[in-house]
Order: structure tokens, then C-alpha cells, then sequence
């Protein structure tokens, strides 16, 4: 195994037999930035048990009202999101006002507003991102969910979520600088805690989403029938050509055509409710009313500090809040008034008017006349002992709170101490210290699964268990290992065996050697016409033994419906795969099915494919489950093994085409049954525009961006993993391939 994928593995595993949460920061007080940076995490793995209780509890502070479940009061709850959300874009213009305002107030309420926005609008529709699986990947249901999901990532495109184009809006303002990946943005303080709590609890809910499926779907409803957040509309307004305002309203759709996402998004919740009756419907009341009332009680505070931002005062305390725990360190012998500013900056902390008092007063700022004032010019100039402690943004705001300072008359005499000329500061002058109400659920995070759950017996057991997104830390662990040692097996003996992927990747990147390898398929075909096609036995035998494989098909890409890998430039084209083998929405298209009907066509009916029943079936040899348990398994992992999924995804997309695919079409034929699903594979899957060229094209994307230059992480490592994971679709069988994997899957034990 190479070292960097060791390390990583190692890692991993010595975390999830200890229960917790990998990455999880493991002391400082709970709150919804460590939920929010948790969740976004596309490995995180959250506990059951006291987790779920802790979310429970948060959601149902806001669950009241009737218990009737007819399409009726859902109608009237949207009404009722709707009617708010136009009346909150209503009061929020009335800030933009006119150009008559003080200078810069319009810019400061337009970067507040977009950064009060972000958390919630970076990860616009994310909280469907794990409501298909495996086991569902047939359900009318989940295949709704996809659909819309699809469109909210902008299927099939980099940067086209509605995510990126509120991080383009950003950067257009340049406010970008923690907004990528999204987890980092909880270390922007410019932003108020207040303004994660919604994103975290629902992020924290679609890592659970067999707990929360109808919250989930209630929240997103809710969501969407607001439409545009309300506190965008004034940047709409400032600024009505630098953003894809159509996109960043999750109530509008993407395309040219088709129901709005409000009513995609009902028709599924109409589904849900037919499936689970009077308990689904109250999941869904309980997820809408809570994101109700959780957007009316951030949009108010929202507004309320923009209101209190008209005031230059108000920006430049909480500038002085901000920076006062790093200015604290220095200072000690410059005095203001007696008193070291050391200590004027540890007391900011809590309450910046004193100081922003004492300054007003000094011999530090003239004003009215920021343009003399040595704070913003001297100070900070090159030889000033504060050069760059301010960012431009800071100098801007301190410059408007002098200019805002009334100016003294000439004749007037130096105010004492007791004369107070700080800029009317607002009373709320840095946000409010209330209770974190996500306080608990972060403690739940950072406990653990009460108990490390049960580890699977065998494969039968595992490939049931692996059906679902949620997991325990044994089933975990359990996965990790598993896949070290079928990559273990799979790199056994490389380097003396003749293999497909060439030794070292070339700047000219794959594409070549994809259609080399295509003509090489067509040419093995044609060869092999004359060889006699197998029973109608055999391709009923064989058709029953890849069942467990085929009912999960793109399984080892279910990592990729992750927010932002969906949309990225190397997971974006691996999420339109897995979106094209369950049919892109449409049941009629979606593989699981079509290869069910071509079953049925054999006489063999098999249980559903999530159950027990299916995994126990007596009919399957248990070499049929190795290789989708390994799917199962590695797909849980799109970072950690991001190297071997491209390898594997490569030659899974390339295995049939242009050979295989058209001499299983001959002999299904021959014996009467559909071509389908073999025919839809040849062509969705070819080397010029499908699934192969995807697949080339991403390994090309990865391999493009490293650097030519040895060790761990380097070019010629990772693409050593990528050839690694290329075997793993059909590893060695040898004693000593198969020694290599229980070796390393008993050192993962041993951790």
C-alpha cells in the first residue's frame, strides 16, 4: 500500500474504533461552528443515540400546531413561508435606500448582508446530498430527491451549484478568503455565530438521513417556498448585475422547462407521506416549522444589525472586538488616559465603547478628518509600528467612524474624560451572547456513539449493513480495513505483471490511451465471433451471480453526491455518472430496475435489495458479494482513496465497452431475453462523450494538478494508487495476493 493512502488509513481507523467523530475538535465550548465545519465534512460519520436526541430536541421546540396530516395544511405552511418571505425582501430594500445616504453606508450593508447570507447560501440544496444509497437506488422517492438535487448542483458542470454562484458573488466582492471549502468558513468572525445554526443542524441531519428523511424534505420545502433570502434582495438591489440571482433562488428553477423546485420538492414530500403515513407527515411539519422560525429569528437579527451598521460607530467596534484579543499581547507601554492600551484592548473584548471613546478623545484621530489622523496614516504607514495590522477593509472602516466623529471647534478646548464624543454607539454594539442552541448537539458529536455497534459477521452481513449511508464505528472500521486489504490484494505483484494503464502518466493525458483500448475490444470481438456463446444456463447462472454487484450500480461514486464534490472540477463529471446509472430521475432509465426486469424475464425474483432477505438469499455464492462489499465500502471514502475510486471508475467504465457489453447483447438474444441494460451501458459509457471519457478525464484532472517530483502526494505516487485501484475491479486470486490483504486487514485490526 503507498504511504500517503497507509498513513490515511491508519488514521481513520484508530478514530472510528475509538467512536468518535474523526476531525472533531475535542475541547472549547460546543456551538453550531464546530457542527457546521464537522458536517461539512464528505467522510463525516455522525453517532447515533444521543445525537438524534439532542437534534429532536432542537426541532421540536418550534413543532406546535395541528396534527392533521392532509395536503391542506402543508399548502397553508407554504402560504405562509411564501407571504413572509416576500414581506422580509420588502423590509430589507427599505435599508438600500437611496444615494443619499452616508458615504459607504450602501457597501457596508451589502458585505454584511452577503456574509450574514453565507452559510447558508454556500451550501444551497447540500442537506440532500445522502438521501439516495445504495439500498434506495430504485425508490421512486429517493429518485425524486436525486432530481432535484441534481439540478440545485448543476449535474454534469463544474462550479454550477448554487453554491458556486453565491461564492463567485464572494469573490466579486472579495469576501472569499474563508469561503472555500465552505467548512473553512467558520473561522471568518466577521460572520455571527447565529448565522450557522441553521445550516449546521440541517448539514449535521443529512449525514443522518435515515433519522431525519422528512425533516429534511420539510426544511428544504420551507426553503424553497421563501425563495430568495430575504436580506438578498438588498444586495439585488446595490448590486443587480454581479450575481446569477436566478440561480441563488432556491425556489427557482434551473432549467427551461419543468415544475418549479417548490413543487418538485412537494410532489416528494406527497410520496413520503403515502409511504409512512402520519409519521412522515409530522417529520415534515416538524422540519418546516423549525426552519420557519429559525429563518425569522436569524433574518430579524440580520436586520437588526444592518439597522444598527448605519451607524459608522457600530462597524468599528466590532472591527476593535475582533482584533482586540492579538492586540491585547502588545501595547503595555502606550498609554491612553493613563491606562496602558494593552488593557484598554483586553476589556474591547466584551465591551468596545470605552475604548472606542478613549480614542475618539485622543491625540490619535482628528474628527470628522480621517485624511489627518495618524491612526490611518502614520501608524500604519510603512515605517509605523502598525504597518499592515489593518487590512484595507479595516483602514475603510476606521476612516468612516472618524469621519463620522462631529469635529471640534477651533476654539474649543480639550475634552476631559467625562465628555464622551464616541460616535453615539449603538447599544447592541457587537452581537448578542446568547445560549447556543446547537450547544448540546456539538457535545453529542464530540461523545461518540454510545456503544461501537455490531461488526459484520461476514460478507452477507456487511453488504446488508453497507446499504445505508449511516453507520456505527465498528461498521466503520470495519469498511476501512476491508478496503485495505483489497488494495492490498490489488497491488500484489504490480511491478512484475503486464497491466492495461501504462507505467508512468503523460502530459498528453489518457485520452489516447482510451481509444487504443477501445480498438483493442472491438478487435478481441471480432476475433472471438466464432467462439460458441454460452448456455442459457450459464447466462442465467451469471446474470443471478452479478445481481448484487449490478442492483448497486455507481455505489463506488456514492461519495460523490457530497455538495462539493458534486460540483468540483474532478467530482462533477463522477456525480453525473452515479446520476446516470439511477436513471437521472426517470424509473424507466434507471439500471437497478432494468436489470430486475431482465431477471424476472429468467424466473428469478429477488427480495428488495436494502433487505436482509436479499443479502441472505441462498441463491448467490459468496464470492458474488467480495466485489460490491468493496464498493460498498471504498465509495464511503471519496478523500481518503480518491486516487484508487478514479483507478477503479476507469476500468469499471471501460471494462465493457465495445466487446463484453455486445457479446452478452448475442447471447441475452439468443435465448429470447431484453438487451437493454447492455445496450444503454455500450452507449452511455463510450470512450467519445460517456461515462469512459469521464472517467479518463478526471484521472487527467487530479494527475494535471500535481507536482512532477517525488514522495508521498507527488504525481508518480498518486498515479501508482490510480493504477492500484484500476486492478482492484479484478484483483489477483493468488495465495499471495490474497496473504497481502489478510495481512494488512489484521494490522487494521491490531490498531
Amino acid at each position: 500500500m503507498h504511504s500517503q493512502q497507509a498513513a490515511a488509513t491508519a488514521t481513520l481507523s484508530a478514530e472510528h474504533q475509538a467512536g468518535r467523530p474523526h476531525g472533531l475538535p475535542g475541547d472549547g465550548g460546543g456551538s453550531a461552528r464546530t457542527v457546521y465545519a464537522y458536517a461539512t465534512d464528505p467522510e463525516a460519520s455522525l453517532p447515533d443515540g444521543r445525537f438524534i436526541e439532542e437534534v429532536r430536541t432542537v426541532l421540536r421546540r418550534h413543532a406546535t400546531g395541528t396534527g392533521d396530516a392532509s395536503p391542506e395544511v402543508l399548502d397553508a405552511l407554504a402560504r405562509q413561508a411564501a407571504d413572509w418571505g416576500t414581506a422580509g425582501r420588502e423590509r430589507y430594500l427599505t435599508l438600500a435606500g437611496g444615494e443619499e445616504g452616508p458615504e459607504g453606508h450602501r457597501e457596508v450593508l451589502v458585505r454584511r448582508a452577503v456574509l450574514g447570507c453565507a452559510p447558508l447560501a454556500l451550501l444551497s440544496g447540500a442537506w440532500l446530498q445522502w438521501l439516495s444509497a445504495p439500498g434506495n437506488a430504485d425508490d421512486p422517492l429517493a429518485l425524486r430527491i436525486l432530481a432535484l438535487y441534481a439540478s440545485d448542483v448543476g449535474a454534469g458542470h463544474p462550479a454550477a451549484s448554487r453554491g458556486s454562484a453565491y461564492l463567485e458573488l464572494l469573490r466579486r466582492l472579495r469576501l472569499a478568503e474563508n469561503a472555500a471549502p465552505a467548512g473553512r468558513l467558520t473561522g471568518d468572525q466577521r460572520i455571527p455565530d447565529g448565522a450557522f445554526r441553521l445550516p449546521a443542524l440541517l448539514l449535521a441531519m443529512s449525514r443522518r438521513p435515515d433519522d431525519f428523511r422528512g425533516e429534511i424534505l420539510g426544511a428544504d420545502l420551507c426553503l424553497r417556498a421563501v425563495g430568495l433570502l430575504p436580506a438578498l434582495k438588498l444586495v439585488q438591489e446595490v448590486l443587480p448585475t454581479e450575481a446569477d440571482w436566478a440561480t441563488l433562488d432556491p425556489g427557482h428553477r434551473r432549467e427551461d422547462e419543468g415544475p418549479l423546485p417548490v413543487d418538485r420538492c412537494r410532489a416528494a414530500v406527497d410520496v413520503l407521506v403515502e409511504q409512512e403515513g402520519e409519521q412522515g407527515a409530522d417529520a415534515v411539519r416538524t422540519g418546516f416549522r423549525w426552519m420557519l422560525a429559525g429563518l425569522r429569528d436569524w433574518s430579524e437579527a440580520l436586520h437588526a444589525e444592518l439597522v444598527a451598521a448605519g451607524n459608522p460607530a457600530f462597524d468599528m467596534a466590532e472591527l476593535m472586538r475582533l482584533r482586540s484579543r492579538e492586540g491585547a499581547v502588545y501595547h503595555h507601554q502606550f498609554l491612553l488616559e493613563g491606562k496602558p492600551l494593552a488593557r484598554w484592548l483586553a476589556e474591547c473584548r466584551t465591551d468596545p465603547g470605552p475604548l472606542l471613546d478613549v480614542l475618539a478623545r485622543s491625540k490619535l484621530v482628528k474628527p470628522g478628518r480621517s485624511g489627518t489622523s495618524s491612526l490611518v496614516r502614520g501608524l500604519v504607514g510603512e515605517r509605523g509600528p502598525m504597518f499592515r495590522v489593518f487590512s484595507p477593509e479595516d483602514l475603510t472602516v476606521i476612516r468612516r467612524w472618524i469621519d463620522s466623529l462631529p469635529v471640534k471647534p477651533a476654539e474649543a478646548s480639550e475634552p476631559g474624560p467625562e465628555a464622551v464624543p464616541g460616535g453615539d454607539l449603538p447599544e447592541k454594539s457587537s452581537p448578542a451572547r446568547t445560549t447556543d442552541p446547537l450547544t448540546a448537539v456539538a457535545a453529542s458529536l464530540r461523545a461518540g456513539a454510545r456503544s461501537p455497534g455490531r461488526t459484520p459477521s461476514g460478507l452477507r452481513e456487511a453488504y446488508h449493513l453497507l446499504m445505508n449511508r449511516t453507520d456505527t464505528p465498528a461498521l466503520r472500521s470495519w469498511a476501512m480495513d476491508y478496503v485495505a486489504g483489497w488494495l492490498a490484494r490489488s497491488g500484489h505483484g504490480m511491478d512484475h505483471t503486464a497491466m492495461q494503464l501504462p507505467e508512468r502518466w503523460g502530459h498528453e493525458g489518457l485520452r489516447p490511451w482510451l481509444q487504443a483500448q477501445h480498438d483493442q475490444h472491438g478487435a478481441e470481438f471480432e476475433e472471438n465471433a466464432a467462439v460458441p456463446l454460452p448456455s442459457k444456463e450459464a447466462v442465467v447462472d451469471d446474470t443471478v451471480q452479478t445481481a448484487p454487484l449490478t442492483l448497486i450500480d455507481g455505489s463506488w461514486l456514492q461519495g460523490f453526491t457530497d455538495y462539493e464534490q458534486a460540483s468540483s472540477a474532478i467530482g462533477h463529471s463522477l456525480f453525473e455518472t452515479y446520476w446516470d446509472e439511477l436513471g437521472n430521475g426517470e424509473p424507466h432509465l434507471n439500471h437497478p430496475l432494468i436489470y430486475r426486469d431482465v431477471l424476472k424475464e429468467m424466473g428469478v425474483e429477488l427480495p428488495p435489495t436494502a433487505s436482509a432477505a436479499f443479502a441472505q438469499w441462498p441463491g448467490f455464492r459468496e464470492e458474488s458479494l467480495e466485489l460490491p462489499v468493496y464498493w460498498l465500502c471504498v465509495g464511503r471514502f471519496p478523500q481518503t482513496f480518491l486516487p484508487e475510486v478514479l483507478g477503479l471508475n476507469l476500468a469499471m467504465e471501460l471494462s465493457g465497452v465495445g466487446g463484453t457489453y455486445r457479446r452478452a447483447r448475442l447471447a441475452l438474444k439468443a435465448y429470447g431475453f431484453s438487451t437493454r441494460f447492455v445496450d444503454i451501458h455500450n452507449t452511455i459509457d463510450n470512450v467519445a462523450t460517456g461515462h469512459s471519457a469521464w472517467a479518463a478525464d478526471a484521472v487527467d484532472t487530479l494527475l494535471a494538478s500535481l507536482p512532477d517530483a517525488p514522495g508521498p502526494g507527488a504525481r508518480a505516487d498518486v498515479w501508482g494508487r490510480v493504477r492500484v485501484g484500476y486492478r482492484s475491479l479484478n484483483p489477483p486470486r493468488t495465495v499471495g495476493a490474497r496473504l497481502a490483504a489478510r495481512r494488512t486487514r489484521f494490522t487494521g485490526r491490531r490498531r
